[in-house]
């Protein structure tokens, strides 16, 4: 068993949700609708090919400057924000500096952190993960264009053969631009991306990953001791259990379940020493404390020497980046309140990460009008007041495609969940998609099922035994309920494409935002990286000698 005792103490102490769903099962498009209490589409997060996240800190997607988080509606009414830790929603806009997409923009007074996020090419020797087929194919094209320009030029010399100054002219020009295309964005990605920025001033380039989690939790711990005296948000936004796995020598070697195990562990005493320094301040009675993750854990990422990198998912299905499985989108939920709510208490009812943003308006007593949302408040359901989640009907996309809808009948324990599509898994008879690293969405790497797959949760979690007409009675009223309720969700959205049908189809938000994950908007653009010192020669360190 992993020892988690102060995540344990937290549910203890406090409210824990059994069926707590992120709205995505990615990080990206999960917390633009997490902090936006908006499904990911509404913003122009949502992806309609291969590329899920965003991919370079130099690109002009992120989260638009149009957009309204929880941390903004509660900055105007009074609260000192901040963000301490992972961000990986966009910076720049239309040149390095605007900041459009930057917390600061987006209702956190302070940041401290990552602006993008923690990835295997921070950590030398870990790989890459960022278009791994493309850099191999630029790479050969470039030793390709090399080898061809070697050749020509020994036939030359030689007078084996008449060749133009004016074809080596251009095979040079293609060998300097091929490796400059592969050098430059692609090698270079532990500088452009892996970097520490305090609010809009990056203070660490490339970062030092080892001392990154003493780091944010000091930073977290002062904010908490700055604000002792006034309302505060803080959105302590851990880069564990991402790969690559840290190394803390604390920590190293101490768990049962290899470096996983080791990072989770570390991740416990990380929200130890957090609920410590609340308690420690008196404030424990009058802070809401919560605890949960943006997606499940990534079934594909293991080897041969560390194991299970990604993580696991127990009993359920699927994981990051499945879209409707239940492994990549059913995340922990733990609301603690001693001096409000009661401890102890489980609801197994359905909620979101997006019921985040209206349950804090309400504490807030925020009352001025807002946009469409897709959250509620969990205020009731947390103190007891109510039984039943305001969420009847819950939308599970893939990318911008909708891929499965849960129904919780009024009147019913079940949670009926229907699949539009499924992701081909890879090889065949395998649990997730080995062969490319991760699961699309679109085309070739999906199957599309009519009748659609049904299943239901509160019988079935593990999402194993489809129902049929001859195994569910109500088996033509669950489809005939899910396409209303799907029509319906469609009806806040607009500039509908497709036919009819119930899925598939992409769709865009009521406000008409331009989508934020086009290629030309993730690709890495030279005038909008950050940097400290002088473009190109970016470097920088922190003082960390008092950590």
């Amino acid at each position: 068993m992993l020892r988690t005792p102060n995540i344990d103490r937290l549910a203890a102490e406090g409210v824990k949700l059994t069926q707590h769903i992120a709205a995505a099962p990615l990080c990206t498009p999960s917390r633009a609708a997490f902090l936006t209490g908006r499904y990911a589409l509404r913003s122009g997060l949502g992806s309609t090919g291969r590329v899920q996240v965003l991919l370079f800190l130099g690109g002009s997607g992120g989260l638009p400057p149009s957009e309204t988080t929880f941390a903004k509606r509660l900055q105007q009414e009074g609260y000192t924000t901040s963000l301490v830790g992972k961000w990986h929603l966009g910076l720049n806009c239309e040149q390095r500096g605007d900041h459009c997409h930057h917390p600061n923009q987006h209702g956190f007074s302070y940041f401290y952190g990552l602006p993008f996020t923690l990835f295997n090419d921070c950590m030398p020797g870990e790989g890459s993960d960022v278009m791994a087929d493309v850099q191999h194919a630029l790479r050969n094209l470039t030793m390709l264009l090399g080898v061809g320009l070697f050749s020509l030029v020994c036939v030359r010399v030689c007078g084996l053969l008449e060749v133009s100054l004016c074809l080596l002219a251009v095979l040079v020009l293609l060998s300097i631009l091929a490796a400059a295309v592969w050098y430059i964005p692609f090698k270079r990605l532990q500088t452009w991306n892996c970097i520490i920025m305090r609010n809009q001033e990056v203070i660490e380039q490339p970062m030092t990953v080892e001392t990154l989690p003493q780091r944010l939790l000091r930073e977290a711990q002062h904010f908490i001791k700055r604000n002792v005296d006034q309302p505060f948000l803080l959105f302590f936004s851990l880069a564990h259990i991402h790969t690559p796995l840290f190394k803390t020598p604390a920590f190293a070697g101490k768990s049962r379940h290899g470096r996983y195990g080791d990072n989770l562990e570390e991740v416990d005493w990380m929200i130890g020493q957090i609920t410590e320094t609340v308690d420690s301040l008196g404030l424990a009675n009058n802070t809401l404390m919560y605890f949960t993750s943006d997606h499940g854990g990534q079934l594909e990422d293991a080897d041969s020497i560390i194991g299970q990198k990604g993580g696991w998912n127990g009993i359920y299905k699927g994981g990051k980046a499945m879209g409707g499985w239940e492994g990549g989108i059913r995340v922990p939920g733990i609301f603690r309140w001693p001096g409000r709510l009661s401890a102890g208490r489980v609801v197994d009812e359905p909620t979101s990460l997006m019921d985040l943003y209206p349950t804090l308006k309400y504490l807030a007593k925020d009352t001025q009008p807002d946009r469409q949302s897709d959250g509620f408040n969990l205020m009731p359901l947390l103190e007891g007041k109510v039984e039943r989640s305001e969420h009847e009907f819950m939308f599970h996309y893939c990318g911008i495609y909708l891929n499965a809808v849960r129904w919780h009948p009024p009147g019913s324990d079940s949670v009926f969940k229907v699949h539009f599509f499924t992701p081909n898994f890879s090889p065949p008879g395998a649990g997730g998609c080995y062969d490319t690293k991760i699961c699309l969405c679109h085309g070739e790497h999906v199957t599309h099922h009519n009748p659609p797959l049904l299943y239901d949760l509160f019988h079935d979690p593990s999402e194993s035994r489809p129902l049929t007409p001859d195994t569910e009675p109500r088996h033509a009223e669950i489809l005939e309920q899910t396409t209303k309720a799907v029509q319906r969700h469609r009806d806040t959205l607009t500039n509908k494409k497709g036919s009819d049908e119930t899925h598939s189809h992409p769709d865009a938000d009521a406000g008409s935002v331009q989508s934020q994950m086009t290629l030309d908007r993730i690709l890495w653009r030279p005038w909008l990286q950050p940097c400290c010192g002088t473009f190109p020669f970016c470097g920088c360190k922190e003082d960390t000698t008092h950590i």
